[in-house]
């Protein structure tokens, strides 16, 4: 019998090996990780991530061929492929600081596997690493290995939070990057017997290793380029009147572009995009490329344009202050379908408001308080270390109430904004909200997720991203 072994309970470990195990009922599949708390979470019945679907398919495989354990040493030693998914925060001190990936887990876990193998073993780069990162833990196993022969393979993962069991189900493409020698092609036959249980052969693609690990990186900035290439036609269809969801559409048709990812926001968030970006900034940076490395940080920028645009239109909308205001905030998750706030859009937003001393009203159907205080608590990249090392209890951030419905959060409110697409918005009783706002009675639509005019005829003045201004925030200019 095959054994997995996966290192690192996350967003991407638990999900991926939970399929593995369903699809492949002869493999024996553990996840591991150091965090006891995690770990708890991952064997009751509230999983510590929410994902359409993934409950049912951990609950049909758990303590039959999947295994959640804290005894990481234990199922290293047993495994014949050893994923490892742990997390790669952007550093924050040192050299490549704001840029470079940390490596710090990555390490340990490699030298933790050299330690406790006593057989070959193929170990499997999970997490988004910079280029290169293969030869490096390369490095530290051969030199620490005792005789025994591993193969390094990069399998990137291109999971969508909110459809991730989905993707992993029917995925685009399943890529696996390994030496061009003899083992090295006989590793990633292994790794791909796994995978051809469920996806169609001609799926799973083959490459050699710097070409996976770049790919990863490579497709996340492409994704993260659209979204700021519309959200930059955004501003412009404010300032000239047009409507940048019809922009869109009509760019969309065009069938060389395509049409997702094509819809203008508060701006992008997520795990992947800024610290996959920012690392292929710097290893451009690093190999003399400094124009490729200016091309794509603009990226970035037009996406923190993008937020404080925001901010500064609310301010401005609302006589230039909204000092002691109360402000209610609808969605602080990076997108509808997951619980994930990491580089969420509304932490900046969030910020901004607060800077100018509003008072904010949060409702989230998928948030907790508890992760809402500390994202507007903590520093930036702290979200990217294990649970264990970050800042414990939160200093709560006055000003700063968290609610569990949205009538409640807008009661009273000068403003709503909208900085998450749950569809639970589209449906709201809006004439109920506005009868208990104060007035006027602001809307600021960051996701163009209700319908403007309908919201106008009620009584409000509204913002959309993207849309012709109202005579109101035309009188109002925001200045960026």
């Amino acid at each position: 019998m095959v054994k997995i072994c996966c290192i690192g309970a996350g967003y991407v470990g638990g999900p991926t090996m939970a399929v593995i195990a369903l699809k492949c009922p002869s493999i024996e599949v553990a996840v591991v990780d150091i965090s006891k708390s995690r770990i708890a979470a991952w064997n009751s019945d509230q999983l510590p991530i929410y994902e359409p679907g993934l409950d049912g398919v951990v609950k049909q495989c758990r303590g039959k061929n999947l295994f959640f354990s804290t005894d990481v040493e234990k199922h290293v030693f047993e495994a014949d492929i050893v994923f490892v998914s742990v997390n790669t925060p952007t550093k924050t001190q040192g050299l490549g600081a704001g840029k470079a990936a940390d490596l710090t887990y990555w390490e340990s876990a490699a030298r933790m596997i050299a330690d406790v193998s006593k057989s070959d073993k193929i170990v499997v780069e999970k997490s988004t690493v910079p280029v290169k990162t293969a030869e490096a833990i390369e490095k530290i196993l051969t030199h620490n290995s005792k005789g025994i022969k591993f193969q390094i393979l990069s399998n990137p993962e291109f999971l969508a939070e909110g459809t991730a069991i989905e993707d992993l189900f029917k995925p685009d493409r399943v890529l696996i990057g390994g030496r061009e020698t003899p083992e090295g092609q006989k590793a990633i036959q292994a790794l791909k017997d796994v995978y051809s249980q469920w996806v169609p052969e001609e799926r799973i693609l083959t490459t050699n290793l710097w070409s996976a690990e770049l790919s990863k990186l490579a497709a996340n900035a492409f994704l993260a380029q659209r979204i700021s290439s519309v959200n930059a036609m955004s501003a412009l269809c404010e300032a000239t009147g047009a409507n940048v969801q019809q922009v869109s559409y009509s760019v969309g048709t065009d069938s060389r572009i395509g049409p997702k990812f094509l819809n203008a926001s508060v701006g992008f968030g997520g795990s992947c995009f800024q610290k996959d970006i920012l690392n292929l900034v710097y290893i451009c940076e690093c190999n003399g490329l400094p124009e490729v490395a200016e091309y794509w940080k603009q990226v970035i920028k037009i996406n923190d344009y993008q937020k404080s645009r925001f901010v500064n239109r609310v301010v401005s909308s609302m006589f230039n202050t909204v000092s002691n205001k109360k402000i209610a905030i609808l969605g602080f998750a990076f997108k509808k379908d997951t619980g994930d706030t990491r580089e969420t859009p509304a932490i900046d937003v969030c910020q901004g408001l607060l800077g100018d001393k509003a008072n904010l009203s949060i409702y989230d159907p998928q948030v907790t308080e508890d992760q809402i205080q500390r994202d507007l608590s903590m520093n930036k990249f702290d979200w990217d270390h294990p649970i264990h090392l970050q800042p414990t209890s939160p200093t709560t951030v006055k000003k700063v109430s968290v609610v569990w419905d949205a009538y409640e959060a807008t009661k009273d409110a000068h403003g709503l904004c909208i900085l998450t697409e749950w569809d639970e918005f589209k449906t709201l009783d809006y004439q109920k909200i506005f009868d208990n706002m104060q007035k006027p009675a602001f809307v600021f639509d960051g996701r163009n997720v209700v319908d403007g005019d309908k919201l106008r005829e009620i009584g409000f003045i509204v913002y959309s991203i993207g849309k012709p201004l109202d005579p109101w925030l035309k009188d109002m200019p925001a200045v960026a």
